[in-house]
């Protein structure tokens, strides 16, 4: 099995790999035309991989293209599961989107960047002013519904498997751990919205992911997912991940899922 990485950093767990700097990927194009796998290119990588050197690529074309901005996902997201999405406008930040959001919108709602992770790019927007300032910053405005709910989970997908799922809890705002959330290991999470996630990523060939989840009256509303994700939510997050990875790559067994796989791990 002939594996190449462009982040060896997301492969430290995998035999044999090789590792190629992505601005040398044309000095070394035979090479990558042979390879079983190429891993974690950047996003300017992969039509040249896929669509010119016909290379399976790790993570997933979906994974890349659905997962680019919160746009492209939160569309692909409606048309697929649209009952599992918070109330979502998207418009331009031009006069007649400010005006839109304005007429419709009740405040408090959320504003997002629509390239951000890590709870960076999102705000609570509390008043005219604030939404203002924040139409000043954007190309794009994407607004959505405030939900209530005082943590979030974090669903993690690998392959063809769901490898961790926990809650998180911030202090104020955002629930991200990068943000100062805390994770619960105290509180079980619901199988629905395991469900959901796990059905979710096969139908639309997501194979590397964080899932972001919002349960509001037993409801899981899907938030976000992150095709590069954090693995400080839990001790042995990263073990999972590169098990999960071997198991999906090289046909490797995979362990058996922890008794406490579904419970903030």
């Amino acid at each position: 099995m002939k594996l190449i990485t462009f982040d060896p950093f997301r492969t430290l767990g995998l035999p044999g790999v090789r590792y190629i700097k992505p601005e040398h990927m044309n000095q070394h194009r035979e090479t990558l035309a042979e390879a079983d796998w190429l891993l974690f290119p950047g996003f300017w990588q992969i039509n040249s991989l896929h669509y010119v050197l016909k290379r399976p690529i790790f993570p997933s074309l979906s994974s890349y293209h659905l997962g680019h901005d919160k746009v492209e996902m939160t569309r692909a997201l409606q048309t697929a599961c649209p009952e599992h999405v918070p109330e979502t406008l998207i418009v331009a930040s031009d006069k007649y989107g400010i005006g839109q959001v304005l007429d419709q919108w009740r405040f408090p709602f959320v504003a997002k960047s629509v390239r951000s992770s890590q709870g960076m790019g999102v705000y609570l927007i509390e008043n005219r002013q604030q939404f203002l300032d924040y139409a000043e910053r954007e190309a794009v405005l994407y607004i959505q519904k405030l939900l209530p709910i005082v943590r979030d989970l974090r669903v993690v997908v690998v392959g063809e498997e769901v490898v961790a799922s926990y809650w998180r809890e911030g202090v104020g705002f955002l629930n991200n751990v990068s943000q100062g959330g805390r994770v619960r290991t105290d509180l079980s999470v619901p199988d629905n919205a395991i469900s959901l996630v796990e059905g979710l990523a096969r139908y639309l060939g997501i194979n590397h992911a964080g899932f972001d989840v919002a349960m509001v009256d037993g409801h899981p509303y899907i938030l976000e997912f992150n095709r590069l994700f954090g693995n400080t939510g839990i001790p042995d997050l990263n073990q999972r991940v590169q098990q999960a990875m071997s198991h999906y790559l090289l046909g490797e067994p995979s362990s058996p899922p922890s008794s406490d796989s579904k419970v903030s791990a």
